[in-house]
Parts: C-alpha cells; sequence; structure tokens
C-alpha cells in the first residue's frame, strides 16, 4: 500500500495521519473524565499506528510510471476483505441480540452485553460495516471500469476507505459504552458525525475528479446511482445530525430539533438512509455486475434512467409514512403515504429491468451461484418494494406499525436484497481483483447460496406471522371494550417465532463465514503463471490530476 504512494503522498500521508493524531491527543486530555477520553485514545492510537508505517516505508523507491497504465485496484481488494470481516462482526453480533430476545438472561449480567447495546452494533455494523465498505470498494472498482479513467491519486482512496472504517470503530465502541444519540441509523455522537462529513466530501471529490478525467463520453446509469447514494447520504447525515455538544470535552450533544420537527427530521433520514444508502447504491452495484456477469446488455437502459429519477425524486418525500398516527400532521402523513405507492412505479422499473436482462440467460442463472445471488437479489427488491409501498397505506400501518411485521420487511430487504447483491458483486470480481483464474470453490459458492437464501427465508417468514399476529393479539376486544389480550400474552406467543429467527440469523452468519473461507482461500491460490491485462486497463493516455 505505502510503495504505490508518490513520496509527495507519503508526506501528505504523514501530515495528515499526524494531525489525525494530534486531533486524538486532545480528545483524550480533554475528554480524560468523559468517555469521549477513550475514543480520543483510539484515534489516536489509529493515527500513530498509520505515521509509523508510512515513515517505515517512506525511502522506498518512487512506484514506477507504469502504474497509470493500470487501475489503481488496491483499495478495492482491501475493501472487500473488510466487507466480509464486517460482515462476519455484523451478523455475529445480530445472532446474538435475536437470541437475547428468545432467552433474556444471555445477558448474564453484564451491561455490554444488554440488547441496548448490542442492537446499534448489529445494525450500524451491518449496514455500515457491511455494506458501507461494499459500496466504496465496488464504486472504485466501477468508476474507473466505466470511465476508463484511473482514479485521480493514490493517497485520497486510502483516505476514505480506512477514515471510514475509523469511523465505523468508533460507532460501535461507543455503542459498547453506552453513548448513543438515540437516533435509529444515526447513533453516533457529534465528533463522529464531524469525521464522517470530511471523509464523505474526499469520497465525492474522488468521483467528481475521475469523472472530469474520464474517456468514455456516456457516464455510465450505475454511476448515477453510486453519486446520487454519495450526495445524498451527506445531505441526510449533515441535517439529522445539527447538535449542539454540551462542551468541547464531553461526547454528549443535544439535537437542534425537538418534539414533531425531530421526529419528522430523524424519519426523513432513516427513510432516505434506506432510499440512497440502502437502494440507490446497491442498484448501481446491480446495474454493473449483474448484466457483466450475465453476458447481455441491460434490457431497457432508458428505463433505468427513468427509474432513476423516479426513485431519486419521489423517496425523498416518502419518510413520514413513519409517523402514521402521530402528532404529526394529518396531511404530511397523507403525503408521505401517497409517494409511499407511487414511488412502487420506479422501483418495480429496476427489478424488472435486472429481470428481463436475464432473458436468454436462465441456463446460466441455472448453473452459475454467483448469477443466482443476483437474479435473487433482483426478486427480493422488487417484493421488498411492494411491500413498503403496502405498509405505507395507513389502514394497512394501523397493523403493521410496532409489530415484528416492521422487521420483517426490514429484513427481507437486508438479507434478500442488499446482501444478496453484494456477495454476488463480491464473487464476481474477487478472483480478478486478486489476479487468481477463479474462485477457491464453486461448490462453497453454492451452499453459502443455499444457506443464505434458506435463512432469508425462514427470519423472514418468521416475523411475518409474529407481526400479524402481534398486530391481531393488540387489537382484540371483548365484548365489554376491554383488550382480550395483555402485552404479556403476546410476547409469550411470539417465542416460538424469535427461536426461529435466531436459527435464520445463523443460517445466514454461517453463510457468510463460507464466504470469507472462500475468499481468503482464493487470495491463497497460487497466481496464475501469466498475466494479461488488456481487457482490463484504462483508455491512454492515462494522466494524473493536473498533468
Amino acid at each position: 500500500m505505502i510503495a504505490d504512494l508518490t513520496r509527495a503522498e507519503r508526506l501528505w500521508a504523514m501530515l495528515i495521519l499526524g494531525a489525525l493524531g494530534l486531533i486524538g491527543l486532545a480528545m483524550a486530555i480533554g475528554g480524560r473524565n468523559d468517555l469521549l477520553g477513550i475514543h480520543g485514545w483510539i484515534v489516536l492510537a489509529a493515527g500513530l499506528a498509520g505515521f509509523i508505517a508510512v515513515m517505515r516505508g517512506r525511502d522506498a523507491p518512487e512506484p514506477s510510471a507504469e502504474r497509470l497504465n493500470e487501475y489503481y485496484d488496491a483499495p478495492t481488494r482491501v475493501g472487500l476483505i473488510l466487507t466480509l470481516l464486517w460482515a462476519v462482526v455484523g451478523m455475529g453480533v445480530g445472532f446474538w441480540v435475536a437470541a437475547l430476545l428468545a432467552w433474556p438472561d444471555m445477558t448474564f449480567d453484564v451491561p455490554w452485553l444488554s440488547f441496548g447495546r448490542l442492537r446499534p452494533v448489529h445494525t450500524s455494523g451491518v449496514i455500515f460495516g457491511f455494506g458501507g465498505n461494499a459500496l466504496i470498494a465496488t464504486s472504485f472498482h466501477v468508476l474507473q471500469r466505466t470511465t476508463r479513467a484511473r482514479l485521480p491519486d493514490q493517497i485520497s482512496p486510502w483516505f476514505v476507505l480506512l477514515g471510514y472504517n475509523l469511523f465505523c470503530v468508533i460507532a460501535a465502541s461507543g455503542y459498547l459504552m453506552g453513548l448513543t444519540q438515540s437516533k435509529e441509523y444515526a447513533e453516533p455522537e457529534w465528533y463522529a458525525d464531524i469525521w464522517l462529513v470530511v471523509v464523505w466530501v474526499v469520497y465525492f471529490a474522488i468521483y467528481m475528479r475521475t469523472l472530469a478525467r474520464r474517456k468514455e463520453p456516456h457516464i455510465y446509469v450505475a454511476n448515477w446511482y453510486y453519486m446520487a447514494f454519495i450526495l445524498v447520504v451527506a445531505i441526510l447525515h449533515i441535517v439529522n445530525n445539527l447538535a449542539v455538544p454540551i462542551s468541547l470535552d464531553s461526547a454528549k450533544s443535544y439535537s437542534l430539533f425537538s418534539g414533531v420537527q425531530d421526529a419528522m427530521t430523524q424519519w426523513w433520514y432513516g427513510h432516505n438512509a434506506v432510499a440512497f444508502f440502502l437502494t440507490a447504491g446497491f442498484l448501481g452495484m446491480m446495474y454493473y455486475y449483474l448484466p457483466k456477469r450475465a453476458g447481455r446488455p441491460i434490457f431497457s437502459y432508458r428505463m433505468s434512467i427513468i427509474s432513476f429519477w423516479g426513485i431519486t425524486f419521489m423517496y425523498m418525500w416518502a419518510g413520514s409514512h413513519h409517523l402514521h398516527y402521530t402528532a404529526l400532521p394529518h396531511w404530511v402523513q397523507t403525503l408521505g403515504m401517497a409517494f409511499s405507492v407511487v414511488l412502487l412505479v420506479p422501483s418495480w422499473a429496476s427489478a424488472g429491468n435486472a429481470l428481463l436482462t436475464l432473458n436468454g440467460a436462465w441456463h446460466k442463472v441455472r448453473d452459475d451461484a454467483v448469477l443466482r445471488f443476483m437474479a435473487l437479489a433482483a426478486i427480493f427488491y422488487g417484493i421488498t418494494t411492494f411491500e413498503g409501498s403496502f405498509m405505507a397505506i395507513r389502514a394497512v400501518n394501523s397493523l403493521s406499525h410496532y409489530t415484528d411485521w416492521t422487521i420483517g420487511h426490514v429484513h427481507a430487504g437486508a438479507l434478500g436484497w442488499v446482501a444478496m447483491i453484494t456477495f454476488g458483486s463480491l464473487y464476481s470480481i474477487v478472483p480478478s481483483m486478486f489476479k487468481r483464474e477463479r474462485i477457491y470453490s464453486q461448490k462453497l459458492v453454492e451452499v453459502h447460496f443455499w444457506l443464505a437464501l434458506s435463512g432469508t427465508v425462514i427470519y423472514v417468514f418468521a416475523m411475518w406471522n409474529s407481526g400479524v399476529t402481534q398486530g391481531l393479539m393488540w387489537r382484540t376486544y371483548t365484548e365489554s371494550g376491554g383488550l382480550t389480550y395483555s402485552f404479556i400474552d403476546s410476547l409469550v406467543a411470539m417465542h416460538p417465532y424469535y427461536i426461529a429467527r435466531a436459527f435464520g440469523g445463523l443460517l445466514f452468519l454461517l453463510g457468510a463465514l463460507t464466504a470469507l473461507y472462500n475468499v481468503v482461500m482464493t487470495i491463497r491460490m497460487p497466481a496464475p503463471a501469466s498475466d494479461d491485462p488488456a481487457l482490463d486497463i484504462p483508455a491512454k493516455p492515462a494522466l494524473q490530476a493536473g498533468e
């Protein structure tokens, strides 16, 4: 990694890491009587470790000019490994918290093993650790191939990848210490939020600088989805996390919003985090890797563009459907419901476009588990978006809200859509990224596919049954107008479903472990004797920025 950097870039890296270490030291000293101090030591350790590593390699020879004739894939390779590591961590914690709901005594009276502290470690580990690293790694790969231009420099991709993972570590460690803003998908405190903004600005700059240097006149649709993911997530993150710290030496802060405004801002963020982090970015992934693997062009390129603008516009208005039957003005609830229903059109256009792309290639889906991952992801995307629009209708929401039906819906999307397209994409590029002829074991890919599918179906069906049962029990009245069932009665009825949920999660975790083993063994395979990169190189001349 350090050998790839020019000497000027190594100097910049030392300056950045030195500044990061000083910031960590200031946090550690200023927050010595607060949890902020612990995070300061983590930041200081990260800065010092990086600074020492660069210092040790600062006298390495200047990288050859021949590097400019190849794509810069080192950050993608590391990002793929980090993706799988976070998958195992996030899904492992998810299995544990699922088990806690079935067997609550498994906390063993240890505070950091409680559901309240581990649950955000699971959600953030899977969404931001697993999903975020997958998006960063694949976006760097797709961006270069679709523009036929090398990334503009060697240092900024590493800053984004490693800086983002530092954010994930700070977030997860904070949750275990009980440090949280108590906002869904936005739990990290103010200093972590500021750091993520810095990382994200550099990420967006990489995209813009590479597009400005592209050798292909057309910007392929996958890049539109990746750009929407980067830009809109930045806007959502900044607005929803506007907060005032009680002091600069304290981790605690208070939101700039309060009451119903805070709720509306949170669910404008929350639903659009689903829209642009867990949908738009992964649609970009799908639009590149699925046709590439199938060897077929996109069924309708025009439909892909139309659905992009439909999703981008309509999703922004749908968040208020999370707040039916609350103090939010009725017309705002209705607006969110209406846009949620109409949103089905561009969502199904994308799902249908993916499946129609496979026309003439269904025999490949039958024989190739990697392509089957992607096809199944498109199917689950269609199912989940229909279910989301249906659940946004106020009458349906009166039954589903606050029940496990919502949990089933979220995991149909997270496991069936996000994880499936991610694993399919990873399997498709790991051999080429590590210059291997093939994946280590195609049979293990098959095993992973069936573990993932079985785990998803068991999990989702358990939560669908649990949620509908909950909703019906909570709204059943006696002849005198009292509740027929107490809350405890409904909780007892959920127990078998919670055991099934934990089992489904365990199967999915075993699939992730299988993927990690398969990828590690692929990397350990001997490289082929000769490597001809002629079909996978930038268009000439591949110049650095400013040259």
